[in-house]
């Protein structure tokens, strides 16, 4: 199925299939390739309207009866600590940063491997194999980073890598794309000291927001995401602030839905204004 905005990109919708965050729900995306010398501009078009990168392809869900999947970025100038989360950082301390060009590695693979087989055993990436990993880490037509966490040796001569995150740079924050970590520092909080420390690096870049992803209310997976503060989600194309998120309502009533021609219809694209819902 394929609709088509004028001067291209084109959007195709993906066919239902099993929800991998609630069960009992069904999934759809839309998504559009990304490619060519408007790639950086619509990805940070796109990236604000909810969009997520995945190799080259934009994609956000376009599901018929949910609307559970939200976009979530933290305000970096209004996001403080909670006493959790600075207990995190003490934690993790010693964790030495390496930002790096988006070139896959043996060492990488492995942690991938055992962060996939103790956490995501039977998600949509189990199989993934190193020709697959490679290609999610390189194959990005914009500016991407591989930001490495790393334990050094007491001598400084080898490293014992703790996690990952492959990270692109937009033109207004920072989008973690995929992070990965040691199963085995689990009481470490390495996903949340990652998010930590990308806000960090946001605040030093000047860069209004990170992007953490989507966050799915009812998701035991998503439930970290909500313990920011200054969150934002985008609901109804725009971003809200996320205030109650034990309360948050993502029901949805069936005909509520825009046609998936008219969702396309409203996307802003590079040098447009967004299009606004009658």
């Amino acid at each position: 199925m394929r609709h088509t905005l004028p001067l291209a990109p084109q959007f195709y919708v993906t066919a239902p299939q099993p929800c991998p965050y609630l069960e009992g729900r069904l999934e759809r995306k839309l998504f559009t390739a990304l490619q060519g010398e408007q790639a950086e501009a619509l990805n940070d078009t796109l990236s604000k309207q909810g969009f997520r990168r995945s190799q080259n392809v934009l994609y956000r869900p376009s599901c018929s009866d949910c609307n559970a999947c939200l976009s979530a970025r933290i305000r970096v100038k209004d996001f403080t600590e909670s006493k959790s989360q600075r207990r995190t950082e003490k934690k993790n301390a010693q964790l030495a940063r390496r930002t790096r060009a988006p070139w896959a590695t043996e060492e990488q693979y492995e942690l991938f491997r055992k962060y996939l087989d103790a956490r995501h055993a039977d998600g949509g990436m189990a199989d993934m194999d190193v020709f697959e990993f490679a290609a999610m880490i390189e194959e990005t037509p914009i500016k991407s980073r591989v930001i490495e966490y790393s334990v050094r040796s007491e001598d400084r001569r080898t490293r014992d890598l703790a996690a990952v995150c492959l990270t692109d740079v937009l033109d207004d924050g920072l989008s973690m794309v995929y992070s990965f970590y040691d199963p085995a520092r689990h009481a470490d909080s390495l996903g949340t000291y990652v998010i930590l420390d990308h806000i960090r690096l946001a605040q030093e870049a000047g860069l209004p927001y990170v992007y953490l992803g989507y966050w799915v209310p009812g998701s035991p997976k998503m439930d970290y995401k909500a313990k920011f503060a200054a969150l934002e989600v985008y609901v109804g194309g725009q971003w809200t602030p996320m205030e109650d998120a034990e309360n948050f309502d993502t029901r949805q009533h069936p005909l509520s839905n825009d046609p998936i021609a008219e969702q396309v219809a409203q996307i802003a694209l590079p040098g447009a204004q967004p299009v606004k819902k009658r």
